[in-house]
């Protein structure tokens, strides 16, 4: 039988790991819930387990990593059968602070950086995370995905060769992103065309996510003066019946969320902000990935109202 002050230390052990434990999961699975899942399943297996590991920290990301790569596996039929563009659960704050690499943490969290993971084959995305993102030794990459350090060493060379021609870059004077970010956000709301043509890039990309459960774009909409029309209407709409915008940072970057007026979560913004532009914006507004945020909204009925309110 385990002592009583075994498990109390076993609980404080995990208590300490858990931010480590859940920002590492969610960046190999780009989803909030599943994350969530992976670690307190980590929790059973460590608290199970008759003799305590030599290095908690070890023992656990290689439970955890080992989990998310079986929930990776059996996402992947999930995600080729999803109503139109998948974007990751939007996540407004990560747990496992890192004074010294904030910045780094923080772009291996945006959308950007999640959707480029996506090339990589479950193997491939944890040995690059556990490697690339949370520094850990080869020998304890090499631990928690089951393979040798030489295979590790191998997958993480053809994980680099997929992300870097495509690895997101971002603004690295971060208060002039915000500066742009809150000048994007004012224009928006206040139905601005030429206010957002003046902070969007040429060939900037709108995206939305809404899994076919939220009214929401049939594709990109790509092109300052396509995107500048589209975002200066949908503001000055939705705040005829209430709605409101609340900027937030999303994954690490400058971001909003739009509440209908009951206060419930309808959308989340994102914006890949680079060279004193933005890049892209992207738009989750499926329920199902809003729901560890609070109360969502029915933005069916918020797109009825706005329809009706526009039409008197």
């Amino acid at each position: 039988m385990t002592a009583k002050g075994d498990v109390v230390s076993r609980t404080e052990e995990f208590e300490e790991l858990k931010p480590l434990l859940f920002s590492l999961s969610y960046r190999l699975l780009g989803s909030v819930a599943e994350a969530e899942d992976a670690v307190q399943e980590a929790w059973l297996r460590y608290e199970a387990t008759p003799t305590r590991p030599r290095s908690p920290r070890a023992f656990l990301s290689a439970v955890v990593t080992r989990i998310s790569i079986d929930v990776l596996r059996s996402a992947r039929v999930r995600r080729e059968q999803y109503v139109g563009e998948w974007l990751p659960e939007p996540l407004l704050t990560d747990p496992y602070e890192d004074p010294a690499r904030s910045a780094e943490l923080a772009d291996s969290l945006s959308m950007a950086a999640l959707l480029l993971l996506e090339r990589l084959s479950p193997l491939e995305r944890a040995v690059f995370v556990l490697r690339e993102v949370f520094a850990y030794d080869f020998a304890d990459v090499a631990a928690a995905v089951g393979r040798s350090e030489a295979a590790c060493r191998q997958l993480l060379v053809r994980a680099r060769n997929h992300i870097d021609s495509g690895r997101p870059r971002f603004e690295v004077d971060r208060q002039a992103r915000d500066v742009l970010a809150a000048r994007f956000f004012d224009a928006f709301r206040d139905g601005d065309v030429e206010g957002l043509r003046e902070v969007l890039a040429a060939d900037v990309q709108l995206v939305g996510d809404a899994g076919g459960k939220a009214p929401a774009l049939s594709r990109a909409v790509v092109g300052v003066d396509k995107v500048a029309r589209l975002l200066a209407a949908i503001f000055t709409r939705l705040a005829r019946v209430g709605a409101t915008l609340e900027q937030r940072e999303v994954n690490g970057q400058p971001g909003a969320i739009l509440r209908d007026r009951e206060g419930r979560v309808a959308f989340t913004f994102a914006l890949d902000v680079l060279g004193g532009q933005i890049q892209t914006v992207r738009s989750v507004g499926n329920p199902d990935k809003l729901r560890h945020l609070g109360p969502v909204a029915d933005a069916w009925v918020l797109h009825r109202e706005v329809k009706e309110a526009h039409g008197h």
